[in-house]
């Protein structure tokens, strides 16, 4: 599913974020950088060691907040990691929303025309997908439209499961 706001392009699919065609992805990180299981796992075995190492010397940061490192061995140039929630591992709406609208920022201050956002602190987190999901369209749409002069020209949400593209195809949907 593809939605138009301004003159970027949002767009929601299945697959591995790690193979993304983008300038930089999102890692859903923790405030002290480590990356250990879920998407941030799958980065740091496909990306290598480097992209971790670079990250915790950046941290600890609000959780919130993004920061940004080399893309290491992945496609994407960076890796955008946005910290959707502390140590604890525990996350909420406007802690997911700070963290999207944070990452996208970074984005547009490196002057990226691409990024790539997984469903932040819906797994370990243990965050509603469907929620998760209607927060970081929103964010993004806000975002966006806040910053007319953004670089970005394509948004892409990369979900991994069937029920999470669902959930970010149906929040996209109600996006006027």
């Amino acid at each position: 599913m593809i939605k138009q706001i301004g003159a970027t392009t949002l767009e929601v699919v299945q697959g591995d974020i790690t193979a993304a065609d983008v300038d930089a992805i999102v890692n859903a990180a923790n405030n002290h950088l480590w990356m250990g299981a879920g998407v941030a796992g799958a980065i740091k075995r496909k990306g290598g060691q480097a992209i971790e190492d670079e990250a915790v010397r950046q941290g600890p940061i609000p959780v919130g907040e993004a920061v940004v490192t080399g893309g290491g061995l992945l496609k994407a140039r960076y890796v955008i990691h946005g910290a959707a929630m502390g140590q604890d591992l525990v996350t909420n709406a406007g802690l997911i929303q700070q963290a999207t609208t944070n990452s996208l920022r970074r984005a547009t201050e490196l002057g990226l025309a691409s990024i790539a956002l997984p469903a932040l602190g819906t797994g370990v987190g243990g965050f509603p997908v469907d929620e998760a999901a209607h927060v970081m369209i929103d964010a993004t749409c806000n975002a966006l439209r806040g910053t007319p002069q953004t670089s970005l020209k394509r948004v892409l949400f990369v979900l991994f499961t069937p029920d999470a593209l669902e959930a970010f195809e149906q929040a996209l949907a109600r996006v006027p």
